[in-house]
C-alpha cells in the first residue's frame, strides 16, 4: 500500500506537473492508495473555496484511510527524531516524523515531495515510491 503525503495531494489537486503527481496518476486503480488522517487534515485545511473543499474531501474519501498516531507510535516517532538529531539532522515538522514513523512501523511505502523525509530513508529505512525531491 502507498501512503500519499500532503505534499503530493496538494500538487495533485492543483494539477501541478510534477513527477510525483504523474506517479500518483499512474498508480490510481493499479495499487492500493491510502490517505492518513493527519494528511487529510493538512490538505483540507489548505482549501479555501467551499465547492473545492467538497470535491477534495469526496476524492480523499475514495481511498483507504490510515490512522497515523496513537501513543505508542508517538513515542516511536520521538525515538526516530532522537536518532536523527544525534546525527545533526533536524526535521522541520513533527507531523512528518509521525508520518514517517507510521510508514516504517507498518511497512507502508510513502509517496512524497518533501525533503524532510529523506533522512528517514537514509537512516531509518523508510520506503518511498519516488526518491527525488
Amino acid at each position: 500500500m502507498i501512503l500519499v503525503d500532503s505534499s503530493v495531494w496538494v500538487d495533485y489537486f492543483r494539477a501541478a506537473d510534477t513527477p510525483q503527481v504523474a506517479l500518483l496518476d499512474s498508480l490510481l486503480g493499479r495499487m492500493p492508495i491510502a490517505v492518513g488522517d493527519l494528511i487529510a487534515a493538512e490538505v483540507l485545511q489548505g482549501v479555501r473555496d467551499d465547492r473545492q473543499y467538497t470535491w477534495v474531501k469526496k476524492t480523499l474519501d475514495l481511498f483507504e484511510h490510515v490512522d497515523l498516531v496513537g501513543y505508542a507510535l508517538a513515542v516511536r516517532a520521538s525515538e526516530h527524531d532522537r536518532v536523527l538529531r544525534a546525527k545533526g539532522i533536524t526535521i522541520r515538522k513533527t507531523i512528518d516524523t509521525l508520518i514517517a514513523a507510521r510508514c516504517i512501523e507498518d511497512g507502508l511505502t510513502l509517496l512524497h515531495a518533501d525533503r524532510d523525509f529523506d533522512p528517514f530513508v537514509e537512516h531509518l529505512g523508510l520506503r518511498t515510491a519516488y526518491s527525488e525531491t
